[in-house]
């Protein structure tokens, strides 16, 4: 049973790091007014300072965190990252007045987040070759 849950953490990890990456690489790319932008996000909680700093934080953690979960390398701590930009964003959205079907992918996304950082990323990951990786939160 443990094999079908390692290649199930595989999938899911490769398929969500491959989206994450396309998703990501726009805003990574995308410079200061695309940053400051996106880090405007943090309104919503009521931090105003330094959006570009927030908004390159939010993109490398997409980008940066699809690689990772792509490898299977720093999953816990990219899933850290990814479920709090995950949740920022849907916060954001909410209290701004979308609808659920327009803040529902933000929270899917956070839950899938979390339960990474709560699961380790299966046998099938680099961070589980490498030696210093085998940690248990560096995975």
């Amino acid at each position: 049973m443990k094999t079908t849950t390692d290649i199930g953490l595989l999938v899911l990890r490769v398929g969500i790091g491959i989206m994450f990456m396309i998703f990501g690489w726009g805003k990574i790319t995308g410079g200061p007014d695309t940053w400051t932008q996106l880090g405007g996000a943090m309104g919503a909680f009521g931090i105003t300072f330094a959006p570009a700093f927030w908004g390159f934080m939010a993109a490398f953690a997409e980008f940066f965190g699809g690689l990772a979960l792509l490898l299977g390398i720093l999953v816990r701590p990219f899933a850290a990252l990814l479920a709090f930009t995950m949740l920022v964003a849907a916060v954001m959205l909410i209290k701004s007045g979308a609808n659920l079907q327009k803040y529902s992918h933000a929270v899917n996304m956070c839950i899938v987040f979390v339960s990474l950082l709560i699961l380790d990323p299966g046998k099938y990951a680099l961070g589980a070759k490498i030696s210093f990786l085998k940690c248990k939160w560096f995975q």
